[in-house]
């Protein structure tokens, strides 16, 4: 985890349920103001459903070397473009 704004989670080869349980752990560090940036080598379908329930908004990119970047704040404008 780096950076004052920017809570990094990087679980590209670990197996479930360790990048979930990640997700998990960075979300309930978030302050007002950060973000949390999550690597992994596939789309992460079940946490965009408890993202909702927690009430945070997220936004995927897919990166070119084809891992996605999750970003995911308690509000929108917290999110890098």
């Amino acid at each position: 985890m780096s950076s004052d704004s920017t809570i990094t989670v990087d679980a590209r080869h670990l197996e479930p349920p360790e990048p979930m349980d990640r997700a998990l752990a960075a979300a309930g560090l978030l302050r007002a103001g950060q973000h949390v940036r999550m690597l992994l080598h596939r789309e992460p379908f079940p946490l965009y459903s408890i993202l909702d329930a927690m009430g945070l908004s997220y936004r995927t990119q897919l990166t070119a070397e084809g891992d996605f970047v999750i970003l995911f704040a308690h509000n929108a404008e917290d999110l890098p473009i």
